[in-house]
């Protein structure tokens, strides 16, 4: 502090009487602003100014730059004593001029205290895992140490065959150890374990097996059996749920009778009898019973062929069927042909319907039956008009068509009903301002003033009121068209200062009403102000509702060359945001187009109009013996109430 005390003695003794004079802010101030702004971590090299002078901003950064080195120099002594990890410390590099200078102060403040600090630090920046002393590294287990002696890389110990993998399994080398994978599944019945091998599943044990309440349970190797609780006897068979079943030995054995015997089975057995005479179907004994005779079916009592014609056969019978029907060799009756799906599309053209002994023709729902009574031909649904609006026959049908502006309805399919283009999810978009719609159409509507429908009776487009001489500015002032009316403008020079160019009567987005200094013989102190322009511009800016990236409206172009030689004068320049920053809408950044520093104000957030505002924007060139001179640039931005 002692230092800082005579540096800021020093530059005080040099100013002149006349700089003393004019000084606001007593450098003790600046100094105490400084430190203060370095108490809160500011960054020393771009503090705000308190003052217009020169000095005082050299004593700001002084004072805030040893507030800072102190802190940091208090943070590294504390960290030794307290013998904790330093890595904090290094974790920027030194690059900066705070980092430079803190590890020089490190070096001043307590030389024991950095030295352990700074030893533990080197070793740990050293070693990837492990430090061991004497500067020797170490690797966790399932690493190797590198050449570099600091590193330490993945072991792959697949590769190596140090792995422990079983036959059957896939070793798979993971970062610092490995894995092993079993190629096979154990398959459907079996488990594997956590030791990587195939276990039985006891189904009958863990309760998945199916079997039913009349079977017990058996485990087998991969599956189960169910094996019945009631045994059968003989004669009987189990089926699957358990019951017992008679077999038909009759069936299921080949001859179990002798030659001349029958076999009749019985519940659990069967028994054998004697042949006797049966007559078949047709057929019947004669009086002495000792043979079988024809059966004359026709001459029976009862009519087998209801109504048509009976040829009697031997052991059976034949109807001859009327047109129209056909003989049921299986039921043996006369059943009706139905031709309609006897001849399936071969009688009539659409549809079939079968009637006793014959068939009718119809057609299907648009088409009319025909002179022949089988084909069918189309039937015009329009002369009947449908349709509330058009009509087209189609064959078999008809369809409805709506005129522009109309849509069919859902429901009838008949009925055209209006279309509220302002409802439709596009109606947002089909006018620039309104929407109003009428039957079977729509027309849209501008603000009541500042716009014109334009052409396409969509867009609203605004009307230069400076141009069509319905403006109200008198004659000392200038007419600024903004969106959606106008600004009548009027500016004077301040003192000292004088015009540049004409003025017109009409000012256009790009114009600009420039004052430079113009100081009186003798006048020093409008020759020491920095200030050498102001200047006035214009912008007009619709209201956004939707702002997705930053929006740039001005450039301020200077002649500074970018990374100009020191010796040539001016070498940077600085801009600078002073008023009018309405809801820090706007940002301005500094580029460089054409070997120049240019400043960009840019709208970085929507502002929602009518909202009038001034940025009062600053350039600063900045030498190496401080600022050389600054220019003041208005801009007049207008925000629309509209988004057009």
């Amino acid at each position: 502090e002692d230092l800082l005390l005579i540096t800021i003695q020093s530059i005080y003794s040099g100013l002149s009487r006349r700089q003393k004079k004019v000084q606001v802010i007593s450098i003790e101030d600046c100094c105490k602003d400084g430190q203060k702004r370095g108490n809160d971590n500011e960054e020393c090299a771009s503090l705000p100014l308190i003052s217009g002078s020169n000095t005082c901003r050299i004593v700001q950064e002084q004072c805030c730059v040893t507030v800072l080195e102190d802190n940091m120099c208090t943070t590294g002594i504390n960290m030794a004593k307290g013998q904790g990890a330093c890595e904090s410390l290094f974790t920027n590099t030194c690059e900066t001029k705070t980092t430079k200078v803190c590890l020089y102060l490190y070096v001043y403040c307590t030389y024991v205290y950095v030295f352990v600090c700074v030893c533990v630090c080197v070793c740990v920046w050293k070693c990837a895992h492990n430090c061991v002393g004497n500067d020797t590294c170490s690797c966790f287990k399932g690493y190797k140490l590198k050449p570099d002696g600091k590193s330490c890389e993945d072991i792959n110990e697949c590769l190596l065959g140090a792995s422990n993998c079983r036959g059957g399994e896939r070793c798979i080398n993971t970062e610092g150890s490995f894995r092993c994978q079993r190629e096979v599944s154990c398959g459907t019945g079996y488990e594997l374990t956590d030791n990587n091998n195939c276990k039985d599943i006891d189904e009958c044990e863990s309760g998945i097996h199916n079997c039913g309440p009349e079977f017990e349970c058996q485990n087998t190797q991969g599956s189960f059996r169910c094996l019945p609780k009631v045994k059968c006897g003989a004669g009987f068979i189990q089926d699957a749920l358990g019951n017992c079943i008679d077999i038909n030995e009759c069936v299921s054995q080949t001859s179990p009778c002798h030659r001349g015997q029958i076999c009749i089975n019985t519940v659990g057995s069967y028994i054998c009898q004697r042949n006797s005479v049966n007559c078949g179907r047709g057929y019947h004994l004669n009086e002495e019973g000792t043979r079988c005779v024809d059966i004359d079916e026709c001459k029976g009592p009862e009519r087998v062929c209801a109504g048509h014609g009976c040829i009697n056969l031997i052991g059976s019978y034949r109807c001859e069927c009327e047109t129209g029907y056909i003989f049921n060799s299986i039921s043996r009756v006369c059943e009706d042909i139905n031709e309609c799906r006897h001849y399936p599309g071969r009688l009539c053209a659409h549809k079939c319907e079968n009637t006793l002994g014959s068939y009718q023709c119809s057609c299907t729902t648009g088409f009319k039956l025909a002179a022949d009574g089988r084909n069918c031909d189309d039937l015009n649904e329009c002369e009947s008009n449908p349709c509330s609006q058009e009509c087209a026959n189609v064959y078999g049908s008809y369809q409805c068509y709506c005129r522009r502006g109309y849509q069919l309805s859902d429901i009838d399919g008949m009925t055209c009903e209006d279309i509220d283009e302002c409802a439709l999810p596009t109606g947002g978009h089909i006018c620039s301002y309104r929407c109003h719609n009428t039957p079977g159409s729509f027309h849209c509507s501008c603000p009541v003033s500042g716009y014109t429908l334009a052409p396409n009776g969509r867009s609203c487009q605004d009307i230069d009121e400076c141009v069509t001489g319905t403006h109200t500015c008198t004659v000392n002032q200038s007419c600024f068209n903004v969106q959606g009316g106008f600004r009548c403008l009027s500016f004077e020079c301040p003192n000292n200062y004088r015009r540049v160019g004409e003025t017109v009567v009409r000012l256009e987005r790009s114009d600009t009403i420039r004052c430079i200094k113009s100081c009186q013989p003798n006048d020093v102190a409008c020759v020491l102000d920095p200030m050498h322009s102001v200047s006035h511009s214009f912008i007009s800016l619709p209201t956004f509702r939707e702002f997705t990236k930053p929006e740039e409206i001005v450039f301020l172009r200077t002649t500074v060359p970018a990374y100009g030689s020191y010796h040539l004068g001016s070498y940077d320049v600085k801009f600078d945001i002073l008023e009018g920053n309405v809801e820090n809408a706007f940002d301005i950044i500094k580029r460089v187009e054409n070997g120049m520093y240019v400043g960009v104000v840019r709208q970085v957030k929507s502002l929602i109009g009518p909202l009038t505002t001034v940025l009062k924007l600053s350039t600063r060139n900045l030498t190496t013996q401080g600022d050389s001179g600054q220019n003041i640039i208005n801009v007049h931005v207008f925000v629309s109430e509209f988004w057009f």
